[in-house]
């Protein structure tokens, strides 16, 4: 523990003491005093507390310190409250060897790293059994520390039961290993170290460090296997408190050390190695004092409502495009990647002095080989022989990678380490070498798991020495709900799923993306384009356009021909094109098809375009891609292929695919009189024929029929696709105004969220209405109970007995907030009239919350216009929702004064202070 500064201001222990002393040393202890006795350890808790935080928040203590001075407060407090159990509550004035206890504190306390909001972890030590009267002393002291509202963990055991469960509890020895004597019988404490040395440690050594470094890789996976989260959780995630305290533990297990400093001697870590582990310690430690006095409580995840105000707390400024808030949680990351360094060499010398002879990592049959293409094998890991190899061969850095990716071999950490060594040979010339760049390519573009081999050398800092635009990426998180993962760890997994896609391994999840990636010819060009296409992120401005440039500078160097690089830099400024047409547009429209067919120009191109934008999206985040959108992008990519490759839909006018589609209905309906067939086609207008599949048109007519046998205004039909990840719930009732709007806000009610909708009103003047819903977790909204509850609110709505507006107040009123309120969304309305030619493209952006979608249609429908399809998609916390509409009279919007009307009543609809209030809306635009 360190040295502690002005211990009495944080707790005087003899003033407490004389104040108990005072109270109970005349007449003795009766629990009429016990009140009194309670506010006294209040009050000197509350006070040493508040002086701990005082210099924490005054920078007189860093994180280390706070730690440790919390650890005092407390053993303070322990100790006294033991005299006075012992000495007055209940006295033991001659006490018998069973009576001699002792109280040790175990675990983190036990190390003395006690953050704010701590538990506390006692070990009550025995010579033998328990004695009554020892039993009531425990239980006084436990009851007071609970009164405090301080959190204990406790065990009272004697030595030989603690010996017998450390044997059988890797938890329990673990606890057991960072006992420290807090108070009683010393020399109890004392035997019990000496025998857990001689009974646990020395017998067990390297089965504590395998069995750790399994618990170590077991979390990680739990935990996502990834430092690069941009919610990291400061305890548990890889690279965070938990995996500095299992080099502590392993430290301390194997040389009996107490601060992994005195490891040096024993040439197990370099100097530098223990100054970098203490830097990571105190960096770790400070979030973790700054992030329980934020939240006042034990939360360990760097969430995003507390990251900003823990980069302001901690002194992160803003500094050119860096937010302070990216600065700090860059931080962050490369003090997780330091973590990562210090556990690699630590295992190494391990391996190293205990002769271990089986691998962790890699085959068995790469055991035995000795030397591979010059590099020497060490337990299946490649070594360099030579410390000055790579001073006097720079280009061995390479060699070494491409050569552990050829192999399926893994780098030992001391070649590792000879790497980060030498990163200053990594300059201009060694970039320019073609041999450098052949190799990089190679890895690049080999079938071998090249985002194996990319991120090694990503950790050890070589791609960023490499190529200097991804080290500007590196460690770089993206501030928003959407992205799971740093720019950097972002790029290397679509690499990874790029590497899937062609082995294969996606073929039944990703049929169109799995069988254009064996008709590119341009294969290089994607996987340099998948690499770069987030490389100017962070800098300002389009990060596509800017991506573009890096593209046509890099690629020459690369190797790549003129043709590669042009493709290359296409992709790039284009890689979220594909995305936002199939995710905001309107599929059916063959305007749209055209004008996304111009801009890709080759069957070439659409097929590299699909293939990133779906690596892309499967990077962003575990739960981000789905089936419904791998749906819309292959929609999007049959149709504009066909165009493309002059295709029937290319040659054939409206009217042809309209009769074409209503012959395929004809014969999906074969069972059906031919009457009621041709009534059913009679009642759809040709808009209705081209937007949607014949298999969705016989559920309709089905629909339809069925609605004239059954009672009732609302009439539903529930098709759930499990493959995209939807339900698709059609809505047959007489038309109605704002009837978008109703369903909108009975959805929200009952928690489904409309991702795609298309409205159609047939020549009987009902309204057939169809709508793509997922439920909160992008699954298919497939509850009876809440289909059956959404088909009565429509109901109500429709005859004015529910208003959706009120209902979704009440709720709002009653909802905590969301980590999305921490995020600013500027609101924005765009409004597009040359996408279509039949319809005006309305665009709302804003912070997506509950009812956004109502508020928008009620809006709409209050400005007269009609809906006639929306695409609704969510990206994290913003909302972008899509709507084709038309004026009341069946024609686009063409009047500028209409369209500004229309643009700054959206704009006031998605204003945060007028949600579900059109009454307040219509105040302020003067309508």
């Amino acid at each position: 523990m360190a040295k502690i500064l002005e211990q009495r201001k944080i707790i005087d222990r003899k003033a407490l003491w004389a104040e108990l002393e005072n109270m109970a040393g005349w007449s003795g202890y009766s629990s009429k005093m016990q009140n009194d006795v309670l506010k006294l350890f209040k009050g000197a808790l509350k006070e040493g507390r508040q002086e701990i935080k005082d210099r924490f928040e005054r920078k007189e203590a860093n994180g280390i310190v706070t730690f440790h001075n919390y650890a005092f407060l407390i053993d303070q407090i322990i100790r006294t409250l033991y005299d006075f159990t012992t000495k007055y509550v209940y006295a033991i004035h001659t006490p018998t060897k069973a009576e001699q206890f002792c109280v040790a504190a175990v675990g983190g306390y036990g190390r003395a790293e006690m953050a704010p909001q701590s538990d506390i972890d006692l070990l009550f030590l025995l010579p033998y059994k328990q004695t009554p009267k020892v039993e009531q002393a425990v239980e006084y002291m436990l009851y007071l520390l609970w009164d405090l509202g301080l959190k204990v963990g406790h065990s009272t055991r004697s030595i030989d039961e603690c010996i017998k469960l450390a044997k059988d509890d890797l938890t329990i020895q673990t606890a057991l290993l960072d006992g420290r004597y807090l108070w009683g019988n010393k020399d109890l404490f004392d035997e019990f170290q000496q025998r857990f040395k001689e009974k646990v440690i020395d017998v067990s050594g390297r089965q504590f460090v395998d069995a750790k470094l399994e618990e170590r890789d077991e979390r990680h996976q739990r935990m996502g296997d990834t430092r690069y989260v941009v919610e990291p959780n400061l305890k548990e995630g890889k690279g965070g408190l938990r995996d500095l305290q299992t080099l502590y533990w392993i430290g301390k297990y194997i040389y009996g050390v107490e601060r992994w400093r005195e490891l040096v001697k024993y040439d197990v870590i370099t100097a530098d190695d223990a100054a970098a582990f203490k830097k990571a310690v105190n960096f770790l430690f400070s979030v973790r004092c700054a992030l329980h006095y934020l939240t006042n409580r034990a939360q360990e995840s760097l969430t995003f409502d507390v990251q900003n105000q823990l980069a302001l707390t901690l002194g992160y400024k803003d500094r050119g495009n860096l937010r302070a808030v990216e600065r700090f949680m860059k931080h962050y990351y490369l003090t997780a990647k330091t973590v990562g360094d210090l556990t690699r060499n630590l295992c190494a010398v391990l391996d190293e002095q205990h002769k271990k002879q089986q691998q962790r990592f890699t085959m068995l049959t790469n055991l035995f080989k000795r030397n591979v293409e010059g590099f020497g094998v060490d337990s299946g890991r490649l070594t360099l022989g030579d410390k000055d190899a790579l001073i006097q061969n720079p280009l061995l850095m390479f060699e070494l990678f491409s050569v552990a990716q050829e192999h399926d071999l893994d780098i030992h950490p001391f070649a590792l380490k000879q790497v980060r060594a030498n990163l200053r040979l990594v300059d201009h010339d060694l970039r320019e070498d073609p041999e450098a760049n052949r190799l990089f390519m190679d890895m690049l573009t080999s079938l071998k798991k090249p985002q194996r081999i990319l991120r090694m050398m990503g950790e050890v800092g070589l791609l960023g020495k490499f190529i200097p635009d991804f080290a500007r990426v590196t460690a770089q998180m993206q501030y928003d709900m959407y992205h799971t993962y740093t720019v950097d760890e972002h790029t290397i997994k679509a690499i990874g799923e790029l590497n899937s896609i062609e082995l294969g391994e996606n073929a039944e999840e990703l049929p169109a993306s799995s069988v254009a990636i064996h008709e590119i010819i341009s294969r290089r060009a994607l996987y340099v384009a998948v690499m770069l296409h987030d490389i100017a992120k962070g800098r300002g401005g389009d990060h596509s356009e800017l991506g573009a440039e890096v593209a046509l500078e890099l690629g020459p160097r690369l190797g790549l021909d003129d043709e590669e690089t042009e493709t290359v830099a296409w992709l790039v400024r284009h890689h979220l094109t594909m995305s936002n047409v199939a995710f905001k547009r309107d599929l059916e429209d063959p305007n749209l098809i055209k004008q996304f067919c111009d801009i890709v120009q080759s069957p070439e191109r659409l097929r590299l375009l699909l293939v990133l934008t779906a690596c892309d999206i499967r990077a962003v985040g575990p739960d981000v891609w789905n089936g419904w959108k791998g749906n819309l992008l292959r929609v999007l990519y049959m149709r504009a292929l066909e165009v493309l490759s002059g295709g029937e839909l290319a040659a054939g006018g409206v009217q042809a695919r309209v009769t074409a589609k209503q012959n395929a209905l004809r014969d999906a309906l074969q069972d059906w009189s031919e009457d009621e067939i041709e009534e059913f086609i009679e009642q759809g207008n040709p808009g209705y024929w081209l937007s949607f599949e014949t298999d969705v048109q016989a559920r309709h007519a089905a629909l339809v029929r069925r609605a004239t046998q059954e009672d009732g205004p609302v009439h539903i039909n529930v098709e759930h696709d499990t493959f995209n990840n939807v339900s698709e719930i059609s809505i047959y009732t007489a038309d109605h105004p704002g009837l978008f709007s109703i369903i909108a806000g009975a959805m929200a009610l009952t928690n489904g969220s409309i991702v795609d909708a298309k409205i159609a009103t047939l020549s009987n003047g009902m309204a057939l209405d169809t709508f793509s819903v997922q439920d909160h977790s992008a699954e298919a909204f497939d509850s009876e109970t809440k289909i059956k509850r959404l088909a009565e609110r429509i109901d109500k709505a429709l005859k004015g007995e529910l208003y959706p507006a009120s209902e979704l107040e009440k709720v709002t009123q009653n909802t905590l907030k969301s980590r999305r309120d921490v995020f600013t969304v500027p609101p924005r309305v765009l409004i597009d009239n040359k996408v279509s030619n039949a319809f005006t493209v309305v665009e709302v952006n804003g912070r997506d919350r509950l009812g956004f979608l109502y508020d928008v249609t009620r809006t709409l429908t209050d400005l007269g216009l009609q809906i006639n399809s929306a695409h609704i998609a969510t990206f994290g916390e913003r909302a972008v929702d899509v709507f084709y509409v038309k004026d009341v009279f069946g024609l686009k919007v063409n009047s500028e004064s209409k369209l500004a009307t229309i643009k700054t009543r959206l704009l006031q609809t998605i204003t945060e202070a007028n949600f579900h209030k059109p009454e307040k809306r219509r105040e302020r635009s003067g309508v």
